[in-house]
């Protein structure tokens, strides 16, 4: 097994005497999306190619078949073959594989599989549209820590679950050895600061899950990103996160700031739409989606490809922020 405590590549102006922490999960974790054949298989070959290709950018590890990777439209049996090919591909990173559901023995088998498969860690998304009570949620994710024996994180994104994990949940399911981190993507700094808060004293990261509230989450403790925008522009995303993890504030909320543009267009429609447009634009899988969710819109497109050629003309901290604002 890859051992999930890994160190973002620092990419600070000037050395500072701040070190990383000792967190389970630090740095930077792509969210990684599923490319697909033209006949709606997954394109195991290009799947392989990403992810060598976030390795070499100096990434923390990878998270596939989560929101992004549209694990909501793929069998149990796609999902297992993704982690395979994509732990294959991969020499010294750890994989976060997304196994979450709203059944929780269908999530305890799914995530036995995917242990079974190689993955180094689970992300489990709160049960969604069952709208559990403190007790179920509890229950839930006992259930899967007790019976699976690999490092986990428990992901609460309200705007697709319809609720939000109670903090006094998520400080509770922190005790829990094989629990470890959190993903915060309710969009409430307040929630996530008192999370972090209330767990300092344990082996336990909380990851951004909101690529533009990563800077503001590393400030108040956060220990790094499962991230969208990562996968289009993995070596600033890691500069960014790597500054603030060093102390180096200013730089870090200069590339925060050099990013934002991007983050905005990448969220302009459904999650991973935007972002499967921007890496078929750099070459990296097709734009297809699965059904329900459709092709980025024309519209979009064009000043989606504007924008990603002001990102390739200069290096992280090159760009000018104000020079990308067109693509709002």
């Amino acid at each position: 097994m890859t051992d999930t405590t890994t160190t973002t590549p620092y990419a600070t102006a000037e050395p500072t005497d701040s070190n990383a922490t000792d967190a389970p999960f630090e740095g930077v974790y792509p969210a990684m999306t599923t490319p697909f054949t033209d006949g709606d298989a997954v394109d195991h070959d290009q799947l392989a190619a990403n992810a060598r290709f976030l390795e070499r950018a100096g990434v923390d590890g990878v998270v596939p078949v989560g929101s992004t990777g549209e694990s909501a439209t793929m069998s149990h049996d796609e999902h297992v073959a993704v982690i395979e090919t994509v732990r294959d591909a991969l020499d010294d990173i750890p994989v976060i594989a997304g196994t979450g559901s709203n059944n929780t023995a269908e999530a305890l088998s799914l995530s036995e599989r995917a242990a079974d498969a190689g993955a180094d860690g689970l992300l489990l998304i709160s049960p969604y549209y069952n709208r559990p009570e403190p007790a179920g949620f509890l229950k839930h994710y006992r259930t899967i820590a007790d019976a699976v024996d690999i490092p986990q994180i428990v992901y609460n994104v309200p705007s697709r679950t319809g609720q939000s994990i109670p903090v006094d949940v998520a400080v509770e399911l922190a005790e829990h050895p094989n629990i470890q981190g959190y993903k915060a993507a309710s969009g409430d700094l307040n929630r996530i600061s008192e999370v972090i808060e209330r767990t300092r004293d344990e082996s336990f990261a909380v990851l951004s899950g909101d690529d533009g509230l990563t800077l503001p989450v590393l400030s108040v403790g956060g220990t790094g990103t499962i991230s969208v925008v990562a996968n289009v522009e993995p070596e600033r995303t890691c500069a960014m996160v790597g500054a603030a993890l060093s102390g180096d504030y200013d730089r870090a909320r200069a590339l925060h700031h050099e990013l934002s543009p991007l983050v905005r267009e990448l969220f302009a429609e459904t999650n991973p739409i935007p972002v499967k447009e921007a890496m078929h634009i750099r070459g990296r899988g097709g734009p297809r989606v699965r059904p329900p969710l459709s092709r980025l819109s024309e519209e979009r497109r064009e000043s989606l490809r504007d924008l990603l050629a002001e990102y390739e003309r200069g290096a992280p901290g090159a760009v000018d922020p104000a020079a990308t604002g067109g693509a709002e």
